[in-house]
C-alpha cells in the first residue's frame, strides 16, 4: 500500500455536484500515477468513501478471497458491496461530480468535508461530520482502552 492520505479539507459542490478534490490529495493521486477512483456508500456511515482505483482492486480482492461462492449470504453481501460502486474521474480542473444519488445517501447539501482515512478519503457532510466529532469521546482514552494494555 503506497497511497496515504492525510488531512481534512472542506469544499462546496456546485448545482450540479460537483466538487474540487482538495489538491494534497490530488497531489498524492498523480505521484501514485492514479488516474480512477472509485466511489461507494460507506458501509457503517453515512459518508462517502473515495477508493483509488489500485486500493478498490485490492479492497474487492481481499473481500472475494473471504466469500464463500455457495454461500447466498455471502454472495448478496458481495453483490450489494459492489453494486454500489461508481467509477469516478478527475475534470481537467481537479473536480469530480458526486451523484444526485450519493448527495442524497450522505446528506451533501452543499458544504462537504474531505477525511483521509489512511489509503481512502471519505466524504461528509460538513455538518454531519462536525458532529460526529463533537459527540465522540475522547480520542486518547479511546486509544489507552484499545492498545494502552493494563498496568500492574
Amino acid at each position: 500500500m503506497t497511497n496515504r492520505f492525510i488531512g481534512d479539507y472542506g469544499a462546496k459542490t456546485d448545482a450540479k455536484g460537483r466538487v474540487f478534490l482538495p489538491a494534497p490529495f490530488r497531489k498524492v493521486l498523480e505521484a501514485e500515477g492514479e488516474k480512477s477512483l472509485v466511489l461507494r456508500n460507506d458501509v457503517f456511515q453515512k459518508c462517502l468513501v473515495l477508493y483509488p482505483e489500485s486500493v478498490w482492486n485490492e479492497q474487492l480482492d481481499a473481500l472475494r478471497g473471504q466469500v464463500n461462492q455457495w454461500n447466498s449470504k455471502q454472495q448478496m453481501m458481495l453483490r450489494k458491496f459492489e453494486a454500489d460502486a461508481e467509477p469516478i474521474e478527475l475534470d481537467g480542473n481537479g473536480r469530480l461530480l458526486i451523484s444526485k444519488r450519493k448527495l442524497q445517501y450522505a446528506g451533501i447539501e452543499a458544504d462537504v468535508r474531505f477525511l483521509a482515512m489512511v489509503d481512502r478519503i471519505e466524504i461528509w457532510s460538513k455538518q454531519a461530520l462536525d458532529e460526529l466529532m463533537n459527540d465522540s469521546a475522547d480520542l486518547g482514552s479511546e486509544m489507552e482502552a484499545a492498545f494502552g494494555g493494563v498496568d500492574s
